[in-house]
């Protein structure tokens, strides 16, 4: 009973993670705690490096073969289009849900599978423990990060998450199916021109 309990809350605090469009200003404002990992090239990425920019969140791993790999193409997606639009004051951030595995080296590879017009504004961030990445998805972005002990598997959120110039969340969205990316563009390029 316990651990269907347990499985009930998981699944409704994904779900709760899933966009449903609104006034961005009002719907999560989540502020993200500190932070200091290692993206893709091995560079040191703070929540610090982060201030001033707006940035886009999600949270994927390279061992997985359902959600992450079209989570990753759709994110590419919402890039092309900002760059299609001339806005370049912006970050792309995934936190690895998987960091044992998912080196800089692994992260580096992965991104490279995908057609990303300017990987330079993407950070793949790893290196921390499974329980921290756990704990930091639960605190931060309202969804889970918790590895299967038992497969390669990792239940993780579905949701892209769009971070202001102050670290604050302040609107998320589904990243897996029907993402709606001329919102999310637009939402991004708002963000940036309030912030000017």
């Amino acid at each position: 009973m316990k651990k269907l309990l347990a499985m009930l809350s998981i699944t409704l605090l994904i779900l709760a993670g899933c966009g449903s469009g609104g006034n961005f200003e009002a719907q999560t404002n989540w502020k993200v705690e500190d932070f200091n990992y290692e993206n893709q090239r091995g560079e040191a990425v703070s929540l610090d490096d982060l201030k001033g920019t707006v940035w886009l969140a999600s949270f994927i791993y390279t061992n997985c073969t359902t959600e992450c790999p079209l989570m990753t193409f759709n994110m590419s997606d919402i890039q092309k289009e900002l760059v299609d639009k001339g806005i370049e004051d912006y970050k792309i951030v995934s936190f690895s849900a998987d960091p044992e595995f998912d080196t800089p080296e692994v992260l580096q590879e992965y991104i490279g599978n995908f057609e990303v017009p300017d990987e330079s504004k993407w950070n793949l961030l790893t290196g921390y423990a499974q329980k921290d990445i756990k704990d930091f998805a639960a605190n931060n972005f309202q969804t889970a990060a918790i590895k299967n002990p038992n497969t390669n598997e990792v239940m993780h959120g579905i949701s892209f998450y769009l971070v202001d110039q102050n670290g604050v969340v302040v609107k998320n969205y589904n990243g897996y199916q029907d993402v709606p990316t001329e919102e999310i563009v637009m939402d991004v390029e708002t963000l940036i021109a309030d912030g000017q």
